[in-house]
Protein backbone atom coordinates (compact mmCIF):
# COMPACT_ATOMS: atom_id res chain seq x y z
CA UNK A 1 0.00 0.00 0.00
CA UNK A 2 1.39 3.10 -0.72
CA UNK A 3 2.49 5.52 1.66
CA UNK A 4 0.13 8.30 0.78
CA UNK A 5 -3.08 6.08 1.37
CA UNK A 6 -1.95 4.72 4.73
CA UNK A 7 -2.68 8.53 5.88
CA UNK A 8 -5.79 9.98 6.43
CA UNK A 9 -5.48 13.96 5.51
CA UNK A 10 -8.95 15.20 7.03
CA UNK A 11 -7.41 12.98 10.11
CA UNK A 12 -3.98 14.40 9.97
CA UNK A 13 -5.71 18.16 9.90
CA UNK A 14 -7.66 17.92 12.90
CA UNK A 15 -4.45 16.59 14.87
CA UNK A 16 -2.28 19.55 13.83
CA UNK A 17 -5.55 22.10 14.52
CA UNK A 18 -5.55 20.60 18.15
CA UNK A 19 -2.34 20.76 18.97
CA UNK A 20 -1.86 24.25 17.93
CA UNK A 21 -1.26 26.95 20.02
CA UNK A 22 -4.49 29.21 20.58
CA UNK A 23 -2.99 32.02 18.40
CA UNK A 24 -3.16 29.62 15.46
CA UNK A 25 -6.55 28.58 15.98
CA UNK A 26 -7.33 32.38 16.52
CA UNK A 27 -5.61 33.25 13.21
CA UNK A 28 -7.72 30.26 11.38
CA UNK A 29 -11.09 31.10 13.29
CA UNK A 30 -10.65 35.03 11.90
CA UNK A 31 -9.43 33.97 8.49
CA UNK A 32 -12.28 31.64 8.09
CA UNK A 33 -14.66 34.35 9.38
CA UNK A 34 -13.54 37.59 7.29
CA UNK A 35 -13.78 35.29 4.11
CA UNK A 36 -17.05 34.76 4.73
CA UNK A 37 -18.19 38.25 5.52
CA UNK A 38 -16.11 39.76 2.64
CA UNK A 39 -17.98 37.00 0.31
CA UNK A 40 -21.63 38.44 1.61
CA UNK A 41 -20.76 41.27 1.00
CA UNK A 42 -19.51 41.02 -2.67
CA UNK A 43 -23.03 39.13 -2.91
CA UNK A 44 -25.01 42.29 -1.66
CA UNK A 45 -22.57 44.60 -4.04
CA UNK A 46 -23.28 42.06 -6.93
CA UNK A 47 -19.75 42.24 -7.88
CA UNK A 48 -16.53 41.34 -6.03
CA UNK A 49 -14.39 43.72 -4.04
CA UNK A 50 -12.61 45.80 -6.83
CA UNK A 51 -14.30 44.67 -9.53
CA UNK A 52 -15.62 46.04 -12.25
CA UNK A 53 -18.84 45.06 -13.67
CA UNK A 54 -22.45 46.51 -14.85
CA UNK A 55 -24.04 44.16 -12.26
CA UNK A 56 -22.85 46.19 -9.20
CA UNK A 57 -25.50 47.75 -7.08
CA UNK A 58 -23.17 48.77 -4.21
CA UNK A 59 -19.51 49.09 -3.58
CA UNK A 60 -17.22 48.75 -0.15
CA UNK A 61 -16.62 51.42 2.10
CA UNK A 62 -13.81 50.22 4.35
CA UNK A 63 -14.40 48.37 7.37
CA UNK A 64 -14.97 48.78 11.12
CA UNK A 65 -13.66 47.36 14.34
CA UNK A 66 -15.49 45.11 16.59
CA UNK A 67 -14.57 42.32 19.14
CA UNK A 68 -15.53 38.72 18.77
CA UNK A 69 -15.60 36.69 21.90
CA UNK A 70 -14.93 32.66 21.26
CA UNK A 71 -13.60 29.74 22.59
CA UNK A 72 -10.28 30.70 21.13
CA UNK A 73 -10.31 33.90 22.71
CA UNK A 74 -11.43 37.63 21.52
CA UNK A 75 -10.73 38.24 18.03
CA UNK A 76 -10.34 41.49 16.24
CA UNK A 77 -13.21 41.24 13.54
CA UNK A 78 -13.01 44.27 10.38
CA UNK A 79 -16.71 44.05 9.38
CA UNK A 80 -17.16 45.83 5.93
CA UNK A 81 -19.07 48.61 5.46
CA UNK A 82 -21.03 49.84 2.82
CA UNK A 83 -21.64 53.10 0.59
CA UNK A 84 -25.12 52.82 0.94
CA UNK A 85 -26.80 51.09 3.43
CA UNK A 86 -25.29 48.90 6.11
CA UNK A 87 -23.68 45.54 6.34
CA UNK A 88 -23.97 43.41 9.46
CA UNK A 89 -23.15 39.60 10.20
CA UNK A 90 -26.10 39.03 12.08
CA UNK A 91 -25.29 34.40 11.43
CA UNK A 92 -21.56 35.47 13.08
CA UNK A 93 -22.23 38.25 15.79
CA UNK A 94 -25.12 39.89 17.83
CA UNK A 95 -26.21 43.76 18.29
CA UNK A 96 -25.58 44.80 21.48
CA UNK A 97 -22.61 42.29 22.37
CA UNK A 98 -21.14 45.01 25.43
CA UNK A 99 -24.64 45.37 26.66
CA UNK A 100 -25.65 41.67 27.10
CA UNK A 101 -22.40 40.81 28.88
CA UNK A 102 -22.93 43.65 30.70
CA UNK A 103 -26.08 42.33 31.80
CA UNK A 104 -24.42 38.73 32.82
CA UNK A 105 -21.76 40.58 34.94
CA UNK A 106 -24.42 42.04 36.95
CA UNK A 107 -26.61 39.08 37.39
CA UNK A 108 -22.86 36.92 38.08
CA UNK A 109 -22.15 39.97 40.77
CA UNK A 110 -25.20 39.76 42.35
CA UNK A 111 -24.65 35.87 43.44
CA UNK A 112 -21.38 37.17 45.01
CA UNK A 113 -22.94 39.84 47.28
CA UNK A 114 -25.51 37.78 48.50
CA UNK A 115 -28.78 38.94 46.15
CA UNK A 116 -31.60 36.22 46.49
CA UNK A 117 -30.53 32.85 45.24
CA UNK A 118 -34.08 32.42 43.71
CA UNK A 119 -34.43 35.73 41.89
CA UNK A 120 -30.98 35.67 40.60
CA UNK A 121 -31.80 32.06 39.24
CA UNK A 122 -35.07 33.43 37.32
CA UNK A 123 -32.54 36.15 35.79
CA UNK A 124 -30.31 33.50 34.74
CA UNK A 125 -33.21 30.98 33.06
CA UNK A 126 -33.95 34.51 31.09
CA UNK A 127 -30.19 34.66 29.98
CA UNK A 128 -29.65 31.05 28.62
CA UNK A 129 -26.98 30.92 31.48
CA UNK A 130 -26.53 27.60 33.09
CA UNK A 131 -24.23 28.49 35.75
CA UNK A 132 -21.41 31.41 36.41
CA UNK A 133 -18.03 30.58 38.27
CA UNK A 134 -15.82 33.47 40.57
CA UNK A 135 -13.43 33.59 37.81
CA UNK A 136 -15.92 34.02 35.11
CA UNK A 137 -17.33 37.23 37.17
CA UNK A 138 -13.95 38.40 38.07
CA UNK A 139 -12.79 38.12 34.23
CA UNK A 140 -16.34 39.89 32.94
CA UNK A 141 -16.45 42.67 35.62
CA UNK A 142 -12.89 43.78 35.23
CA UNK A 143 -13.13 43.77 31.20
CA UNK A 144 -16.50 45.47 31.18
CA UNK A 145 -15.31 48.11 33.89
CA UNK A 146 -12.59 49.09 31.96
CA UNK A 147 -14.39 49.53 28.61
CA UNK A 148 -17.22 51.43 30.16
CA UNK A 149 -14.61 53.77 32.80
CA UNK A 150 -12.49 54.63 28.99
CA UNK A 151 -16.14 55.17 27.33
CA UNK A 152 -17.26 57.89 30.28
CA UNK A 153 -14.32 59.88 30.85
CA UNK A 154 -13.07 59.83 27.12
CA UNK A 155 -12.33 63.36 25.56
CA UNK A 156 -15.43 65.72 24.17
CA UNK A 157 -13.08 66.70 21.42
CA UNK A 158 -15.65 66.56 18.73
CA UNK A 159 -16.23 70.03 18.33
CA UNK A 160 -19.12 72.36 18.95
CA UNK A 161 -21.54 70.47 20.63
CA UNK A 162 -24.78 72.81 20.05
CA UNK A 163 -27.78 71.02 21.13
CA UNK A 164 -27.45 68.56 24.38
CA UNK A 165 -30.22 66.62 26.33
CA UNK A 166 -30.57 65.87 29.78
CA UNK A 167 -32.55 63.08 31.51
CA UNK A 168 -32.05 61.05 34.67
CA UNK A 169 -33.45 57.56 35.63
CA UNK A 170 -34.27 56.28 39.08
CA UNK A 171 -32.63 52.79 39.98
CA UNK A 172 -33.08 50.80 43.15
CA UNK A 173 -29.69 50.13 44.58
CA UNK A 174 -28.87 47.91 48.03
CA UNK A 175 -26.94 49.59 50.20
CA UNK A 176 -26.03 49.26 54.03
CA UNK A 177 -28.22 46.53 53.80
CA UNK A 178 -31.46 48.64 52.89
CA UNK A 179 -32.75 49.56 49.03
CA UNK A 180 -32.39 52.96 48.32
CA UNK A 181 -33.12 55.23 45.05
CA UNK A 182 -29.76 56.20 43.41
CA UNK A 183 -29.88 58.44 39.90
CA UNK A 184 -28.64 57.79 36.63
CA UNK A 185 -27.46 61.08 35.08
CA UNK A 186 -27.10 61.02 31.13
CA UNK A 187 -26.00 63.72 28.60
CA UNK A 188 -26.88 63.14 24.75
CA UNK A 189 -25.49 65.95 22.21
CA UNK A 190 -25.40 66.39 18.68
CA UNK A 191 -21.09 67.39 17.77
CA UNK A 192 -19.75 69.39 15.18
CA UNK A 193 -20.74 66.69 12.40
CA UNK A 194 -24.10 66.56 13.36
CA UNK A 195 -23.91 63.31 14.78
CA UNK A 196 -25.36 62.01 18.16
CA UNK A 197 -23.37 61.15 20.58
CA UNK A 198 -23.59 60.27 24.30
CA UNK A 199 -21.39 62.41 26.14
CA UNK A 200 -21.90 60.96 29.57
CA UNK A 201 -23.37 59.15 32.15
CA UNK A 202 -22.84 59.30 36.48
CA UNK A 203 -25.01 58.38 39.44
CA UNK A 204 -26.19 60.77 42.50
CA UNK A 205 -27.55 59.90 45.60
CA UNK A 206 -29.98 62.79 44.64
CA UNK A 207 -31.34 64.54 41.71
CA UNK A 208 -30.46 68.07 43.33
CA UNK A 209 -28.30 71.13 41.88
CA UNK A 210 -25.12 70.32 43.47
CA UNK A 211 -25.35 66.28 41.77
CA UNK A 212 -26.16 68.09 38.32
CA UNK A 213 -23.58 70.77 38.49
CA UNK A 214 -20.74 68.16 39.45
CA UNK A 215 -21.89 66.18 36.57
CA UNK A 216 -22.02 69.22 33.87
CA UNK A 217 -18.58 70.57 35.53
CA UNK A 218 -16.94 67.31 34.68
CA UNK A 219 -18.57 67.14 31.28
CA UNK A 220 -17.15 70.57 30.17
CA UNK A 221 -13.93 69.55 31.71
CA UNK A 222 -13.69 66.64 29.10
CA UNK A 223 -14.37 69.65 26.68
CA UNK A 224 -17.89 70.05 25.96
CA UNK A 225 -17.91 73.97 24.32
CA UNK A 226 -20.73 75.76 22.12
CA UNK A 227 -23.80 74.54 23.93
CA UNK A 228 -26.71 76.35 22.70
CA UNK A 229 -29.74 74.64 23.84
CA UNK A 230 -30.03 72.42 26.85
CA UNK A 231 -33.34 70.05 26.57
CA UNK A 232 -34.28 68.55 29.40
CA UNK A 233 -37.30 67.87 32.10
CA UNK A 234 -37.33 70.27 35.09
CA UNK A 235 -35.30 68.20 37.49
CA UNK A 236 -34.57 70.17 40.96
CA UNK A 237 -31.60 72.72 40.22
CA UNK A 238 -30.88 71.46 36.51
CA UNK A 239 -31.70 74.39 35.84
CA UNK A 240 -29.61 76.50 37.56
CA UNK A 241 -27.12 74.07 37.27
CA UNK A 242 -27.42 74.95 33.68
CA UNK A 243 -26.90 78.25 34.23
CA UNK A 244 -23.96 78.08 35.76
CA UNK A 245 -22.31 75.68 33.98
CA UNK A 246 -23.16 76.05 30.86
CA UNK A 247 -23.24 80.42 31.02
CA UNK A 248 -23.95 80.78 26.75
CA UNK A 249 -26.70 78.09 27.11
CA UNK A 250 -30.45 78.48 26.69
CA UNK A 251 -32.85 76.11 28.39
CA UNK A 252 -35.92 74.41 26.67
CA UNK A 253 -38.38 72.50 28.69
CA UNK A 254 -38.85 68.78 27.17
CA UNK A 255 -42.32 68.88 26.04
CA UNK A 256 -43.13 65.20 26.40
CA UNK A 257 -42.14 65.41 29.80
CA UNK A 258 -43.86 68.64 30.50
CA UNK A 259 -46.92 67.17 28.84
CA UNK A 260 -47.26 64.49 31.39
CA UNK A 261 -46.90 66.66 34.02
CA UNK A 262 -49.87 68.78 32.50
CA UNK A 263 -52.26 65.99 32.18
CA UNK A 264 -52.27 65.26 35.55
CA UNK A 265 -54.17 68.80 36.16
CA UNK A 266 -57.39 67.41 33.97
CA UNK A 267 -59.64 64.49 34.52
CA UNK A 268 -58.58 61.57 32.12
CA UNK A 269 -61.89 61.94 29.86
CA UNK A 270 -60.17 64.89 28.77
CA UNK A 271 -56.52 64.03 28.50
CA UNK A 272 -56.27 63.51 24.93
CA UNK A 273 -58.00 66.34 23.97
CA UNK A 274 -55.92 68.14 25.88
CA UNK A 275 -52.79 66.44 24.63
CA UNK A 276 -53.79 66.59 20.97
CA UNK A 277 -54.43 70.94 21.97
CA UNK A 278 -50.69 71.45 22.91
CA UNK A 279 -49.52 69.51 20.33
CA UNK A 280 -50.44 71.63 17.58
CA UNK A 281 -48.26 74.61 19.31
CA UNK A 282 -45.01 73.06 18.22
CA UNK A 283 -46.48 71.91 15.06
CA UNK A 284 -46.53 75.93 13.35
CA UNK A 285 -44.47 77.16 10.63
CA UNK A 286 -42.72 80.02 12.65
CA UNK A 287 -41.95 81.77 15.64
CA UNK A 288 -44.80 84.15 15.82
CA UNK A 289 -47.24 81.56 14.83
CA UNK A 290 -46.11 79.33 17.88
CA UNK A 291 -46.71 82.31 19.76
CA UNK A 292 -50.18 83.12 18.46
CA UNK A 293 -51.29 79.44 18.73
CA UNK A 294 -49.96 78.91 22.41
CA UNK A 295 -52.24 82.01 23.63
CA UNK A 296 -55.18 80.44 21.70
CA UNK A 297 -54.44 76.89 23.20
CA UNK A 298 -54.06 78.43 26.75
CA UNK A 299 -57.36 80.52 25.77
CA UNK A 300 -59.37 77.37 24.85
CA UNK A 301 -58.47 75.35 28.06
CA UNK A 302 -59.23 77.84 30.38
CA UNK A 303 -62.79 77.55 29.14
CA UNK A 304 -62.94 74.80 31.14
CA UNK A 305 -59.83 73.99 33.17
CA UNK A 306 -58.63 77.11 34.50
CA UNK A 307 -55.82 75.30 36.68
CA UNK A 308 -54.92 73.37 33.72
CA UNK A 309 -54.36 76.88 31.70
CA UNK A 310 -52.66 78.48 34.20
CA UNK A 311 -50.10 76.11 34.72
CA UNK A 312 -49.67 75.81 30.82
CA UNK A 313 -49.40 79.99 30.57
CA UNK A 314 -46.76 79.79 33.37
CA UNK A 315 -44.53 77.00 31.25
CA UNK A 316 -44.73 79.75 28.39
CA UNK A 317 -40.73 80.86 28.62
CA UNK A 318 -39.75 77.41 29.31
CA UNK A 319 -41.40 75.60 26.17
CA UNK A 320 -40.80 78.15 23.66
CA UNK A 321 -36.78 78.63 24.09
CA UNK A 322 -36.74 76.81 20.77
CA UNK A 323 -38.45 79.40 18.26
CA UNK A 324 -34.79 81.19 18.36
CA UNK A 325 -33.28 78.29 16.32
CA UNK A 326 -33.91 77.64 12.95
CA UNK A 327 -37.46 76.06 11.91
CA UNK A 328 -35.34 72.64 10.67
CA UNK A 329 -34.34 72.63 13.95
CA UNK A 330 -37.50 71.99 15.68
CA UNK A 331 -38.86 69.32 13.31
CA UNK A 332 -36.08 67.77 14.16
CA UNK A 333 -36.22 67.93 18.22
CA UNK A 334 -40.06 67.37 18.68
CA UNK A 335 -39.71 64.22 15.81
CA UNK A 336 -37.35 61.97 17.14
CA UNK A 337 -35.95 62.84 20.60
CA UNK A 338 -33.12 60.72 21.01
CA UNK A 339 -33.50 60.41 24.92
CA UNK A 340 -37.09 58.82 24.14
CA UNK A 341 -35.58 55.58 22.28
CA UNK A 342 -32.66 55.83 24.92
CA UNK A 343 -34.06 55.48 28.26
CA UNK A 344 -36.90 52.95 27.00
CA UNK A 345 -33.59 50.48 25.74
CA UNK A 346 -31.93 51.25 29.30
CA UNK A 347 -35.32 50.50 31.21
CA UNK A 348 -35.68 46.87 29.42
CA UNK A 349 -32.31 45.98 30.22
CA UNK A 350 -32.49 47.61 33.87
CA UNK A 351 -36.03 45.98 34.51
CA UNK A 352 -34.64 43.19 34.67
CA UNK A 353 -32.11 43.20 37.35
CA UNK A 354 -34.47 45.27 39.56
CA UNK A 355 -32.71 46.15 42.12
CA UNK A 356 -28.94 46.42 41.63
CA UNK A 357 -26.43 45.32 44.47
CA UNK A 358 -24.56 48.16 44.29
CA UNK A 359 -24.01 51.56 42.40
CA UNK A 360 -20.83 49.89 40.03
CA UNK A 361 -23.58 47.57 38.88
CA UNK A 362 -25.59 50.39 37.81
CA UNK A 363 -22.49 52.16 36.19
CA UNK A 364 -21.15 48.78 34.53
CA UNK A 365 -24.88 47.65 32.88
CA UNK A 366 -26.26 51.64 31.96
CA UNK A 367 -22.88 52.32 30.67
CA UNK A 368 -23.06 49.29 28.25
CA UNK A 369 -26.14 50.64 26.83
CA UNK A 370 -24.83 53.72 26.19
CA UNK A 371 -21.56 52.77 25.10
CA UNK A 372 -23.38 50.65 22.10
CA UNK A 373 -26.03 53.23 21.16
CA UNK A 374 -22.98 55.27 20.68
CA UNK A 375 -21.51 53.56 18.25
CA UNK A 376 -25.11 53.35 16.54
CA UNK A 377 -25.24 56.47 16.24
CA UNK A 378 -21.75 57.04 14.91
CA UNK A 379 -22.57 54.78 11.89
CA UNK A 380 -25.56 56.23 11.41
CA UNK A 381 -27.12 59.62 9.30
CA UNK A 382 -26.62 62.49 10.60
CA UNK A 383 -28.84 64.03 13.17
CA UNK A 384 -28.38 67.89 11.96
CA UNK A 385 -27.23 68.55 8.42
CA UNK A 386 -23.92 71.23 8.95
CA UNK A 387 -25.68 74.22 7.37
CA UNK A 388 -28.36 74.05 9.92
CA UNK A 389 -25.94 73.75 12.68
CA UNK A 390 -23.83 75.99 11.78
CA UNK A 391 -26.72 78.48 11.56
CA UNK A 392 -27.63 77.55 15.11
CA UNK A 393 -24.83 78.63 16.96
CA UNK A 394 -24.89 82.49 15.87
CA UNK A 395 -28.27 82.82 17.30
CA UNK A 396 -27.88 85.23 20.44
CA UNK A 397 -29.29 84.05 23.77
CA UNK A 398 -31.85 86.58 25.29
CA UNK A 399 -30.30 87.54 28.59
CA UNK A 400 -33.59 86.58 30.50
CA UNK A 401 -34.07 83.23 29.40
CA UNK A 402 -32.99 81.87 32.35
CA UNK A 403 -35.77 83.94 34.47
CA UNK A 404 -37.49 80.65 35.25
CA UNK A 405 -34.23 80.14 36.87
CA UNK A 406 -35.51 82.73 39.88
CA UNK A 407 -38.31 80.83 40.66
CA UNK A 408 -36.69 77.99 42.00
CA UNK A 409 -35.74 78.94 45.80
CA UNK A 410 -32.97 75.75 45.96
CA UNK A 411 -29.45 77.19 47.08
CA UNK A 412 -26.82 75.89 44.18
CA UNK A 413 -23.26 76.24 44.82
CA UNK A 414 -20.92 78.20 41.83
Amino acid sequence: MAASESVNPVDLLREQIEGASPDVLQAMVKTFAQALMSAEADAICGAGYGQRSDERVNSRNGYRQREWDTRAGTIDLAIPKLRSGSYFPDWLLTHRRRAEQALVSVVATSYLLGVSTRRVEKLVEQLGIRQLSKSQVSEMAAHLDAQVEAFRNRPLDSGHYTFVWMDALTMKVREAGRTVNVHALIAVGVNADGQREVLGLDVASDEDGAGWLAFLRSLTARGLTGVRLVISDAHAGLVQAIGVALPGASWQRCRTHYLRNLLTKVPKSAQPWIATLVRTIFDQPDGDAVQAQFQRVVATIEAKFPAAAAHLDDARADLLAFTGFPQQIWRQIWSNNPNERLNKEIRRRTDVVGIFPDRDAVIRLVGAVLAEQHDEWTEGRRYFALDILAKSRTIIIQPDQHASDQNDPTPIAA
